[in-house]
């Protein structure tokens, strides 16, 4: 059975417009269907001198991969014209109309899966729209109690325990009742969406060498330690506290299956470092399937035909994998 993905494009303004047009020249494993302005990626697509067809979406015609050249779009209009890397804020609310019904379609089993383009946090916000990213968002729209940041390439995976926070605020926000939800979140969703029986998940310590026995902070005596031991006597493989500077080494990682990083410019900078371009955007604890690029919107590369769609390509084919284990589960 074809598997079916919902495709958003972020900003519109962004590169993620360049990037769906990009993809849609070959022929894909899945059938993929873009929620965007059909103007848009029109206007977008003579401007990359780029030749495409685009088909509107009919939800009860049969499921079938994606042709090079064609592109299935469910037309959601923009409330303003789009100039190629120039933000308007009256264009924000569209984004999120796009995730709206991506997340429905998932939710009611029209779509397999999501896969989202980068989008503007900033003009959101400059809309007076309170929104912190695509994972807060779409974990309070699916009522799902907590979502779990993860990028990976291939089978390095690094998972955050917490996301877009100040970093001043980092060290309140790492709790044992947080940690215990997020490692229950990881663990599970290792073992029912990538078919791990038994994952083995490396953790680091907060501060500067793991604390260094409370010389260098408590937070792992007093809270990361006791909560990996809590769920290590349950038959979890967990290790740590270990200081991300040395965990971040092969040694570690080749028995790691995923990491987990206390914020999120401990863990992904190393990831993205060792694999822009290739790595996804994997949303855990929510109840579709969702994954994105690794990258932002690039605004200065919009309409440019200097696009590389490796990240959004790779996400793609996550979506088709997770989608058929999930089917076949």
């Amino acid at each position: 059975m074809t598997t079916r993905l919902a495709i958003t494009c972020g900003e519109p303004a962004g590169i993620g417009v360049d990037l769906v047009l990009e993809i849609a020249q070959d022929a894909q494993n899945a059938q993929l269907v873009v929620i965007a302005d059909a103007l848009v990626l029109s206007e977008r697509a003579k401007l990359l001198n780029l030749g495409i067809t685009l088909i509107p979406y009919d939800k009860d015609a049969q499921t079938l991969p994606s042709k090079p050249g064609k592109l299935i779009v469910l037309n959601t209009p923009c409330a303003v014209p789009v100039t190629a890397g120039v933000l308007d804020v009256q264009n924000a609310q569209y984004v999120l109309n796009t995730l709206d019904r991506a997340l429905e379609g998932c939710l009611n089993h029209e779509f397999d899966a999501m896969v989202t383009a980068p989008l503007h946090k900033g003009i959101i916000n400059d809309a007076g729209i309170p929104f912190s990213g695509h994972t807060e968002y779409l974990a309070l729209h699916s009522n799902a109690p907590l979502p779990v940041m993860m990028l990976a390439a291939d089978t390095f995976r690094v998972a955050l325990a917490t996301t877009h926070l100040p970093l001043k605020d980092v060290s309140d926000a790492i709790t044992k009742e947080l940690l215990s939800k997020v490692i229950e979140v990881l663990y599970h969703d290792l073992k029912q969406k990538f078919g791990l029986d038994n994952p083995r998940i490396y953790i680091c310590g907060l501060n500067p060498h793991a604390g260094e026995g409370g010389h260098l902070g408590m937070e792992e005596i007093e809270t990361i330690t006791p909560t990996i031991e809590k769920y290590k006597a349950l038959g979890m493989d967990l290790v740590g506290p270990l200081p991300a500077d040395t965990l971040f080494t092969e040694k570690y990682l080749k028995h790691a299956d995923a990491v987990l990083a206390m914020f999120h410019d401990q863990g992904l900078p190393v990831l993205k470092y060792s694999s822009f371009g290739r790595a996804i955007n994997i949303t855990l604890g929510l109840p579709i399937i969702r994954t994105s690029v690794d990258h932002g919107t690039a605004l200065d590369l919009a309409g440019k035909s200097t696009a590389d769609s490796g990240s959004l390509k790779a996400a793609i084919n996550s979506a088709i994998e997770l989608s058929t284990l999930s089917k076949s589960s």
